[in-house]
Parts: C-alpha cells; structure tokens; sequence
C-alpha cells in the first residue's frame, strides 16, 4: 500500500497526537499552522504545539497569517498532496485550497456532526448538559463543519468531566479515528454520509462574555457551564465589586434568591440559583490564586445573607 503525500493544517494541543498518527501513517510533507502568538504575564512570542511537534518530526513548517492569501495556497500547491488533512487548524478554508488535493480535505472534529459546528464543540457539549461527545472525521466543503461524514467514534461525558479533562480524550480519540479513515480510504471502503442540516448546533468561539453566570439559572446548568468554561475563559461572578472565578461545584438543593449565600460554613458557600443551589468547592479571586470557597470566605469575611452578581 502506497503512502499518500499529505499536507496538514492545525494549531492547539489537539492536533498534536492526530499530527503524530498521521506522521507514522503517511508522507506528512508540509504543515500549516497558525503564526506565533503573544501569551503568558509575560506575553513573550509563542509557537503553537502543532509548530513544535512538526519541528520535532522534521517536517517543513509555513504560518501564514491567512490561509487563503495566493502564496499560502500557492505554496501548499507546491507539495502536489494526496490529501489534506485538517484538525483544530482555526481557519476557514477557501475552494483554492479545498480543490488542491486529489482526494479532497478532511477535517478531524471533535463532536457527533451535525451537532456542534464551530470552535469550540468540546466546551459548548459539556455546557449543554450532553453526557456522550465524539470525534467525527469529515470531508470538507466550503461550509463550517457542513462536509459530509466519513466515520464516527464516541466518547462519554462524565458527571465530574470538564472541558479540560475531556481535551486529551478526544485528542487521542481524533487520532486514532484519522488512522481507521485513512486505512478505510486505502481500502476503497470508505463512505459518506450527508449531515442532516436540520439537527445542526452550533459551538462559537469562546469569549470572556461567555462564562458570566446568571444565577437565576437552575443550579445544574449552572454547574454545566462551570464544567464546560474550564479552564478558559472560567465561569465567573462578582463579589464585592471584584470578579471571583468559579472552578469547581456541586449540585444542592437549598432555595433561596438567586445569588444569594444560603450558608458559609465547613463545606464552603452555598449559592442559590433559579432552581436549587450549588456549593461552591473550588474558586479563584481577581488578581489571586485558586482556593477552596472556605479558605476564600474566611479571608474575606465572607458572610450568609451576602450576594453574588450575574
């Protein structure tokens, strides 16, 4: 079985182990990833994963700042692929590139198509309430995550899951579901399957907007979205005029006016909510360090009666 001649496009930590699979499994001849980025207190330039590990395996890399720029999909020509292979890349891309290679782009998503379109499918499935998630390999069309389906694998989402527990799984389940579509693709035994439209959800990118918690919301949902916003951007409240993280909860089934500290005590603080309340485990101040809610009411004179704003 001859080795096809792929180009892969891809940026975070979740492309990684499909990037590594993919290596061991074909001719990788060329990543496209995303330019170096500002990040950290220091905000010093840094690669993305995907640029390390592709330097690591000794392949060429380019980081075009826009794909669909003429000397991105010039270049990516140049390398005459088999196959283009796409996972978490960040880019929408253009028919210029999606008609390059003679076998088409297939994108390695981490959802159950047609649910979860979009950036962040991990995220949104946990904050959802979902309790089963996946990867779906997909051939892509100039839609957002619109291409027919090409193979389906399951993952369940745990009561005590979050989106930061669920990353690696689904990193490594991508990429074991690459490797059993490409062996289904050298074998001619691969088929497609058309997303039904009307099903279709949707996972925008996350913004700091996202994680604001409205209390007035039932206390699961709640809990969801704390789950499903870590570890960026982190569900968040205020308190006292300054905003406090919410790391970690559980479910209660006090009742009382949405915000309000129903009690503070051995266990932490309690929190009312629309319906029930959550006890509060694990939080973190503005401009300090993550704590157990008792250690933060005890240093702040933390009170019941006192109230958090949505």
């Amino acid at each position: 079985m001859s080795r096809y001649r792929v180009v892969f496009l891809g940026t975070p930590v979740f492309a990684v182990p499909s990037l590594d699979a993919l290596a061991r499994a074909e001719e990788v001849t060329l990543v496209v990833t995303n330019p170096d980025r500002p990040a950290g207190r220091g905000r010093e330039l840094t690669p993305p994963p995907v640029k390390n590990e592709a330097q690591r395996l000794g392949i060429p890399v380019v980081q075009p700042e826009k794909a669909k720029h003429p000397e991105s999909v010039a270049r990516i020509a140049a390398e005459r692929p088999d196959l283009i292979v796409v996972a978490a890349y960040g880019q929408i891309l253009p028919p210029s590139i999606l008609d390059i290679p003679r076998h088409g782009c297939i994108n390695v998503h981490a959802s159950l198509l047609p649910r979860y379109r979009g950036a962040a499918p991990i995220n949104w499935a946990i904050v959802r309430g979902e309790t089963v998630t996946g990867i779906t390999i997909m051939k892509m069309d100039p839609g957002m995550d619109t291409g027919p389906m090409l193979h389906v694998r399951e993952e369940p989402i745990g009561e005590e899951d979050t989106a930061e527990t669920m990353l690696p799984r689904l990193a490594a389940l991508g990429a074991q579901a690459l490797i059993e579509a490409l062996g289904m693709h050298h074998a001619g035994t691969l088929t497609e399957t058309p997303q039904d439209g009307e099903r279709a959800t949707y996972a925008p990118m996350l913004k700091k907007e996202h994680g604001r918690i409205d209390w007035g919301r039932p206390a699961r949902e709640v809990r969801n979205l704390v789950r499903g916003m870590t570890p960026w951007p982190s569900a968040t409240t205020d308190h006292g005029g300054k905003t406090l993280k919410i790391l970690a909860a559980s479910v209660r089934q006090e009742t009382g006016e949405p915000g309000e500290l129903l009690s503070v005590d051995r266990d932490g603080i309690v929190v009312a909510c629309g319906e029930g309340s959550l006890l509060l485990t694990k939080v973190q101040p503005e401009g300090g360090r993550a704590m157990s809610s008792r250690e933060y009411a005890q240093g702040r004179r933390v009170r019941k009666g006192d109230r958090l704003s949505s």
